[in-house]
């Protein structure tokens, strides 16, 4: 039997969340039906009995801030209901109550119920070493107390490299010295929380991995997460970590940006160091971050680019104490005051039909939103050429450099990477010296081409065509969604420029509503101020609106 919810039932479940928020214990205990047939249940164990749920309740301490997303209803009778809701926290992540609701002595009352809490602090699809921290930073700085996941590709001094693949991490030597962008954090305040995992090689945009399983996605569960830097994307949507510190060559950042509903910047190529970074394809890499809001991503972004900047020769130096004056008093980065950014914004018009029509039509509805705000002067809907010329010419040169890179140690161990990014790896083998040669004197005229594009605009366009697509699906459907994801990240990674995802669109799916981000691609050089920009774009009076779809 189904059918809405009584008026009284739905008082009282708003009633039992109000109190559990407030750790109003006599209320909550006012709320489980007497005896001992009533039933609580976690990972922890099954409680029996209202004296135990009682008891356990009393030694618990509250739950963290959370608010209630969702709400399914199934009455079962008269007199009882099955209530289903996600909650989603503050700091990250999500949960799930199951409970039966029955109308005891008058009154609705739960008697049974099971929680699903937002995941362990240690998932090995997430984590490959985790510690409370596994490094500590400086004791002051304008990242002090930020817990930071590292994807698996950067150097950390006495620790190994393990580029996702259990065959590399084995033959791997630890790390003499700390990669420049890890101990610029480290100097900054922030700790390491742990190495998170990659895709093999960072050569995947899905987050999958055959070898250590695929990372949640912590804003659409059921989801693939988004890669390659699954790993440190997943952590921070999880609230396990406040930065992620990843790479992105064709979309590393902005993809699981995207699909977990956080804050991804690709930072302008060559102006974070990779020195200590494993490559990919050393004409695309970039460093960038990834947070749960734009404010964070302000802070590590201005400390890292505009107050101090990694040291450009490699050198780790992460022995302590930041250098005084490289931040404001209160620890904080400062937003110039009036910083506005260019008043015209361009959108690719191949970008709009490589996009999904749901997600097309809420990303419309979202640029009708900020013109009639006030936020933007002009949208120009314009061709920038085929994306997928665009794609083929990036696709060459990425593959040549990758085999370049790691082309003998995959044909000295044959079966030892997972299928889809074998066979990435086979299809860079064939890549001829000519077709590089023609490939690099195309990419010049395309970088000339997509740089004068942020002349005086801002490009915008959705970040993904879609919301992230199932973990359960696959074949022709996942690889169409990639083809059509790299058409649409290629074009900051030609340029070599800034690229921003902010979370700014909510599509309904099959798995529930999923967040797609708004892809900012901005001059080069203005990394900081692209999220600065993006910031007063939420933050404006009515931006709101414009910030949910």
């Amino acid at each position: 039997m189904t059918g809405e919810a009584p008026a009284d039932l739905v008082a009282a479940f708003e009633a039992y969340e109000r109190a559990i928020l407030a750790n109003d214990l006599d209320a909550l205990d006012a709320a489980f039906a007497p005896g001992e047939g009533t039933l609580r249940g976690d990972a922890a164990g099954l409680l029996m009995g209202h004296d135990a749920i009682s008891g356990f309740r009393s030694l618990r301490g509250g739950v963290a801030p959370r608010v209630i997303t969702r709400l399914e209803t199934r009455m079962l009778g008269a007199d009882a209901a099955l209530l289903v809701s996600v909650s989603e926290y503050a700091a990250g992540g999500r949960g799930l109550q199951t409970q039966l609701w029955q109308r005891v002595d008058g009154r609705w009352r739960i008697t049974a119920a099971h929680v699903t809490g937002r995941a362990a602090a240690f998932d090995r699809s997430v984590w490959r070493s985790v510690g409370d921290p596994l490094y500590q930073g400086a004791y002051a700085g304008p990242l002090a107390g930020l817990g930071v996941a590292v994807k698996d590709l950067f150097a950390i001094a006495g620790y190994r490299i393990g580029a996702g693949n259990p065959t590399w991490l084995e033959q791997a030597r630890p790390e003499a010295k700390t990669a420049a962008a890890v101990s610029d954090l480290l100097r900054g305040g922030a700790s390491i929380r742990g190495i998170a995992r990659t895709d093999e090689f960072a050569y995947s945009i899905a987050g999958a991995n055959a070898h250590y399983g695929t990372p949640p996605n912590g804003a659409a569960p059921g989801a693939l997460p988004g890669g390659s830097s699954s790993g440190p994307a997943t952590a921070v949507a999880l609230g396990q970590a406040e930065i992620g510190l990843a790479t992105d060559t064709a979309g590393s950042i902005r993809v699981p940006a995207s699909y977990q509903g956080l804050w991804g910047l690709r930072t302008t190529h060559g102006l974070v160091p990779r020195q200590g970074l494993l490559p990919l394809a050393q004409s695309f890499d970039t460093v960038g971050w990834l947070t749960r809001d734009g404010a964070t991503l302000e802070r590590v972004a201005a400390w890292a680019i505009e107050r101090h900047g990694a040291d450009a020769s490699g050198e780790s130096d992460v022995s302590g104490e930041p250098d005084s004056p490289s931040s404001d008093g209160d620890g904080g980065a400062s937003t110039p005051a009036g910083l506005e950014g260019p008043r015209r914004w361009l959108v690719p018009a191949e970008a709009l039909d490589a996009t999904e029509p749901a997600t097309r039509a809420a990303f419309e509805a979202w640029l009708d939103r900020a013109v009639a705000l006030g936020l933007v002067d002009e949208v120009e809907i314009r061709s920038v050429g085929d994306l997928a010329h665009l794609q083929e010419t990036f696709r060459i040169v990425q593959a040549a450099e990758a085999w370049r890179n790691d082309g003998d140690w995959v044909s000295a161990h044959p079966g030892a990477l997972g299928a889809d990014v074998a066979a990435r790896f086979a299809a860079a083998s064939e890549v001829t010296a000519d077709a590089e040669r023609a490939a690099r004197a195309e990419l010049d005229v395309l970088r000339d081409c997509v740089r004068a594009l942020v002349d005086d605009a801002l490009v915008v366009l959705p970040t993904t065509p879609g919301p992230a697509p199932s973990r359960a699906g696959g074949g022709p459907g996942i690889e169409a969604t990639r083809t059509a994801t790299l058409r649409m990240t290629t074009l900051a990674g030609i340029g070599g420029l800034p690229a921003l995802s902010a979370p700014f669109l909510m599509i309904d799916t099959p798995l529930g509503p999923a967040p797609v981000g708004v892809c900012f691609v901005g001059p080069p050089d203005r990394d900081v101020d692209l999220v600065r920009w993006a910031l007063a774009i939420e933050t404006a009076p009515g931006g709101a609106s414009v910030a949910s779809s």
